[in-house]
């Protein structure tokens, strides 16, 4: 047979105890990194902009130090953004590759749709929201079709006067006329 895995022999009381512990020790070192992310951060912010002495500066200085400053703004403005469609270009292409992989892994499987009865206005009403308020008649623009009366044969005019020609033809006119 084989031989079941050991129980742990810890008792609850230590548990939470090391719980406790490692809790704490994960608080302390999460303050030491922010710290060390904010000595950073103010270490680069030193290195790259130096701090300005505006004291003793005429007008004509101050003017060129802010346009010095403007033109530097708008070079940081546009590796800023050049580095902004750089991300959303990458996570577009990351997010395309994942969908390659699930297709590949053919763990994506379209659902079965469920066939719904609805009625052209629910549809619409669906569709627009609160735009749709008038009902509309769909049928109203249809082209309608008559059916053509059945007309009667038209023969040759000579063999009608024959027919109706002499007694025979009277007594099929009155009978036809009495009906």
């Amino acid at each position: 047979m084989a031989e079941e895995p050991k129980k742990c022999k810890i008792s609850s009381g230590r548990k939470l105890g090391l719980k406790i512990r490692l809790l704490a020790v994960a608080a302390q070192m999460l303050q030491e990194e922010t710290e060390q992310r904010i000595k950073e951060r103010e270490a680069a912010l030193a290195e790259r902009v130096p701090p300005l002495n505006l004291s003793g500066l005429s007008l004509q200085e101050l003017q060129d130090l802010c346009k010095d400053l403007h033109h530097k703004i708008d070079v940081v403005d546009e590796e800023r953004y050049d580095i902004g469609l750089k991300v959303s270009k990458n996570d577009m292409e990351v997010e395309n590759m994942n969908l390659k992989i699930t297709e590949l892994q053919s763990k994506f499987k379209k659902p079965n749709l469920k066939r719904v009865k609805i009625s052209a206005e629910a549809m619409l009403s669906v569709l627009l929201g609160s735009k749709h308020k008038e009902s509309i008649d769909f049928k109203a623009n249809l082209k309608t079709v008559k059916k053509e009366e059945e007309k009667e044969e038209v023969t040759d005019w000579r063999k009608n006067v024959e027919a109706m020609s002499g007694m025979e033809g009277r007594k099929k006119l009155f009978d036809a006329s009495g009906n």
